[in-house]
């Protein structure tokens, strides 16, 4: 990429810098905001890792240098005024400095209809999922399936899909629903073993339908 050109297209601001949102490209969370210099711009686009400038301390700082927890970028993208930019990332670890997966966690209103807290459990539960991968916490089951690697993950996924089977064929959907919860949140297990968000699947069964 031309970096020189990218720079003529950002309208940066008089203090010449431009705010700059990441957002994981794995689960589609908001993860932080930040501002960019040219510096950052291109220090971005030549390590294809996310760079920022700090105001408070007035220079370029890469995110993770500290803690590690980087950000690999997948998209880098202008909205249609080119005065903010949109980094769609791998984000390893939580993205805040709290230790939170993002920072935007302090909730003020929240959709609390079962449409939109349906559409979004699957990336919420793959963030948690993936979140402990990535920050292992004792005594947790995910940990325990993780650390005893991908032949486990694929036992218990077996067993949890004839758990499905065997409820289907008893009378009522009570057990069926709690079998299928199972499921899913093994083959979320699974997906983050693997390196698939679940906005694949979601690709790939919109794909067969068109």
């Amino acid at each position: 990429m031309d970096t020189s050109a990218l720079i003529k297209e950002i309208n940066f601001d008089e203090k010449g810098l431009v705010p700059a949102i990441a957002q994981s490209a794995e689960t589609g969370a908001v993860l932080m905001q930040a501002y960019m210099n040219e510096e950052a711009v291109v220090k971005t686009i030549e390590t294809g890792f996310a760079h920022y400038y700090s105001r408070s301390r007035k220079k370029l700082w890469k995110k993770g240098e500290q803690s590690g927890n980087t950000q690999k970028i997948v998209d880098f993208l202008l909205d249609c005024d080119r005065d903010s930019v949109l980094l769609r990332v791998n984000q390893l670890g939580p993205a805040c400095h709290t230790g939170e997966y993002s920072c935007f966690h302090n909730e003020v209103m929240n959709c609390k209809t079962p449409s939109c807290e349906n559409s979004a459990v699957l990336e919420e539960l793959y963030a948690i999922v993936c979140d402990r991968k990535a920050n292992p916490k004792e005594g947790s089951y995910t940990n325990y399936l993780f650390d005893k690697g991908i032949d486990k993950i694929l036992k218990k996924v077996g067993e949890e899909a004839a758990e499905v089977i065997i409820a289907s064929k008893n009378p009522g959907n009570d057990e069926l629903r709690y079998e299928a919860a199972d499921l899913l949140y093994h083959l979320t297990v699974l997906f983050c073993e693997k390196g698939i968000a679940p906005a694949e699947v979601y690709a790939e069964l919109r794909s067969r339908h068109k």
